[in-house]
């Protein structure tokens, strides 16, 4: 068998259980997952083997009405993902079906000449009833070549759909070493677990006025990894919620955000983190070079 390697885009309204689909098709975590919308803010490959497949997925932003210059690079990073791939997946949360951010999603893929299917997600909360006609609804407004229903959470239906991504891939070698699973490197990976953390453990108190940046990633002699990062916020009440009374909250992301790593990293990590209050940090070209987003104006 000739060894196949194509590009899939997943793209999809906010929340639709993209990044967590991504890590179940690569079978381990790439991208971080999190209760709240919007969490992705750039493009990030997974790279997912089956058999003599590799498949570059192409983890996108959610696609929303876009009101910050943060907003509009990641918007824009969303549909420059969907560039060139070899197919576009439009993942839809089958427990909220065709609400009006999906809308705006399908006008514009409908005028897209790249193949597209139609992935409906969280089959296992949503109403079984109600699959049916989201799946008749969405293909009768675009030509999905086909629709594939799965649970990322929970993986049902999730190696049904790697191997068909996999059959759908031209023919040709791969981009990536084997044991790659990610084009991010270790720096944006660490700054991206400590933004999760920040997103679990401040769910409801924390707006998206907050980003991390790691300013110093360095090993060890003895081999383990030490990292310095700012947690940058807009105003002096967030820097107070993230800090957390006599400093608990912060030690409790940095304990966590650490174990992650170190999970990830296969290292000890020394992790060293700062809050620091930057009202304008949204106008940081260089944070956005850091992150990974095009500057948009």
């Amino acid at each position: 068998m000739s060894e196949r390697c194509g590009t899939v885009a997943i793209v999809g309204a906010p929340n639709a259980g993209k990044s967590t689909l991504v890590n179940a098709l690569v079978g381990q975590k790439v991208a971080i997952v999190s209760p709240k919308a919007q969490t992705t803010r750039t493009r990030l490959m997974g790279l997912a083997i089956e058999g003599e497949t590799q498949i570059i997925l192409v983890d996108t932003p959610g696609i929303f009405e876009p009101r910050r210059r943060l907003d509009r690079a990641m918007v824009s990073a969303a549909w420059g993902g969907a560039e060139d791939a070899d197919l576009i997946a439009l993942v839809i949360d089958a427990k909220g079906g065709l609400s009006p951010k999906v809308e705006g999603i399908i006008e514009r893929l409908a005028a897209r000449r790249e193949p597209k299917i139609l992935i409906l997600n969280k089959v296992d909360i949503a109403a079984k009833e109600k699959l049916l006609v989201h799946a008749q609804r969405l293909n009768e407004r675009i030509g999905f070549i086909d629709t594939y229903m799965v649970s990322a959470a929970t993986g049902d239906g999730v190696p049904v759909l790697k191997a068909a991504l996999a059959a759908k891939m031209p023919e040709g070698p791969w981009h990536f070493p084997e044991d790659q699973v990610s084009d991010a490197t270790d720096r944006m990976l660490a700054a991206e677990v400590t933004r999760e953390q920040l997103y679990l453990q401040l769910y409801a108190e924390l707006p998206y006025a907050a980003a991390v940046d790691t300013e110093r990633y360095s090993e060890r002699e003895d081999g383990s990894v030490e990292i310095h990062q700012q947690i940058l916020v807009g105003r002096a009440t967030q820097r107070a919620i993230v800090l957390g009374k006599g400093g608990t909250r912060l030690k409790e992301i940095g304990s966590r955000a650490r174990a992650e790593l170190t999970r990830l990293l296969g290292a000890r990590v020394h992790l060293y983190l700062h809050v620091k209050v930057k009202p304008d940090w949204e106008e940081d070209r260089s944070l956005y070079r850091a992150i990974g987003l095009e500057w948009v104006e």
